[in-house]
């Protein structure tokens, strides 16, 4: 029997084709592991994803991509995609999370793009960082990003039945985090540090049985957003507040309006209950294992979400370039 209240449009699961997007950003780029070159990781992910989401048959436009039109060739904020079909939606890219990590042979960076319904996606680009607060279904209605670090991490222990002792922090290592891991410490609780790769680290605070409970500090506010389809396809939540780096950026968010101590939650970042998400790993991490190459091709592993049905699944597929590149524009080798 069909179900009436489902919007047609969206019913498509569209969540298995932005996996491929994300395996071609994440095939080309990881051929640049370890060469120190960030903008060529970034460049290579940027072209093979513009490829690809171009033949997905949707209406689509960028709201979270590589900046403004003047300073992106392409997947820049406004830029239209897909082939045109009716399935008006907003499209969130990174092509690569983590392209420093990738460049210097680090693990954990990722391929991601998230894809909801035209208008619901919601950067609040008037700042460049925000403070945030993940963790998953198990204590979300637990933590306030406003209460102290000590108060939040007792709550997350109590409703998950543990000691803070036993909860496991994750923060990315910067000297803005001083003090929040002393505060951390001092609580008692675990810490986990990371290099980059923000969206990576709040899946896995916001999943179950991944060893990290909650995410704390300091990162990019399109890393926020795009964390936030994540985290709403598995049941978690995000917090987040304006970060200014500075006085000047300070003063001038105030003076075009922006309200310092509004807490954006999952659903003032994205406004529907229809939501894909899809990430596939460039390089081996605790969340997903990178591209890995074989004679004649390579295998990946990716995950694919989507909100309406809380469906999460794991991919790993192997590809065989010789038939790759009969069928595909792009090189992969």
């Amino acid at each position: 029997m069909i179900n009436e209240n489902v919007r047609a449009p969206l019913e498509r699961n569209i969540a298995m084709e932005l996996v491929r997007v994300t395996e071609s950003a994440a095939l080309v780029s990881a051929r640049y592991l370890g060469m120190g070159n960030k903008n060529q990781v970034d460049q290579a992910a940027v072209n093979a994803m513009r490829k690809v989401l171009g033949y997905v048959r949707m209406d689509g436009v960028v709201v979270i991509g590589e900046g403004e039109k003047d300073d992106a060739p392409m997947l820049y904020i406004g830029e239209k995609i897909g082939d045109g079909s009716d399935l008006k939606v907003d499209i969130a890219v990174d092509p690569v999370d983590g392209t420093t990590l990738v460049a210097r042979g680090l693990p954990g960076a990722i391929s991601v793009v998230a894809l909801s319904a035209r208008g619901t996606i919601h950067c609040p680009r008037q700042f460049v960082y925000m403070n945030k607060i993940v963790t998953g279904h198990e204590a979300k209605d637990a933590i306030n990003i406003n209460d102290s670090v000590a108060n939040n991490l007792k709550n997350i222990a109590e409703v998950k039945k543990r000691k803070v002792s036993e909860i496991t922090v994750v923060v990315l290592d910067r000297p803005r985090h001083e003090k929040l891991l002393s505060e951390i410490r001092a609580a008692g609780a675990r810490v986990k540090l990371i290099s980059d790769g923000d969206v990576a680290a709040s899946i896995q605070a916001a999943l179950p049985n991944t060893g990290v409970d909650v995410l704390m500090g300091v990162g990019g506010t399109p890393e926020g957003v795009l964390s936030a389809a994540a985290i709403l396809c598995v049941g978690g939540t995000i917090q987040c507040m304006a970060w200014p780096r500075d006085e000047k950026e300070r003063n001038q968010a105030i003076a075009d309006g922006v309200d310092l101590t509004k807490v954006y939650k999952t659903e003032d970042l994205i406004d529907s209950d229809d939501v894909f998400f899809a990430a596939t790993g460039v390089s081996s991490g605790e969340l997903l294992q990178g591209v890995r190459y074989m004679s004649g091709g390579a295998r990946t592993q990716s995950i694919a979400m989507r909100s309406k049905s809380g469906t999460v699944r794991w991919i790993d597929s192997w590809h065989n370039f010789e038939k790759l590149d009969k069928v595909s524009l792009i090189e992969f080798h």
